[in-house]
């Protein structure tokens, strides 16, 4: 969709109020790279008790991990994923998480989806907010439903696979 002018923002808001809804059903996966010379993960604060506890919390990180068709690295870059997380769990690894989703080829290049919400990182499935967007998704909500697929513990890589029909 990519840049609009204000004019054609006022027009699509104008038509907003007659449009029906439209549900749309995205997969992809996120590839947070913590272990290369080029990180996509990094801490920006780290408390001092953050390096003893076994859930890292206090940590604070950004990332601008790649989205991807499939689950090869060398897959088709979709997108990426913007933003920061925050540790915040005494009793598991779990985070905060508030990022958006950049897309940056195909029909959604332009527009972002906005993610919000808890990740409790070990659990098989997860669920997180999605509670706006820009260009396509302009005034999106929903929920993003996550999983991991590969996790390096010595690294800190993973793979994480968004899709709403992941199954048992």
């Amino acid at each position: 969709m990519g840049l609009m002018t204000l004019t054609a923002i006022k027009n699509w808001l104008k038509k907003i109020a007659h449009a029906n809804e439209k549900v749309t059903q995205l997969h992809f996966y996120l590839h947070d790279i913590v272990s290369c010379p080029n990180p996509t993960n990094i801490p920006i604060v780290v408390s001092n008790s953050t390096a003893r506890s076994p859930t890292y919390f206090g940590l604070i990180a950004a990332i601008d991990d790649p989205l991807t068709a499939g689950p090869s690295p060398d897959s088709e870059i979709v997108g990426r994923a913007q933003g920061l997380f925050g540790s915040t769990s005494l009793e598991e690894i779990s985070y905060h998480m508030s990022f958006d989703f950049v897309f940056t080829s195909g029909k959604y290049n332009g527009s972002t989806l906005s993610v919000i919400g808890h990740n409790p990182f070990l659990h098989k499935y997860r669920e997180l907010s999605i509670v706006g967007g820009s260009g396509f998704f302009r005034l999106a909500r929903g929920t993003a439903i996550l999983r991991t697929l590969t996790y390096n513990s010595t690294t800190g890589d993973a793979i994480v696979e968004y899709d709403d029909k992941n199954e048992e």
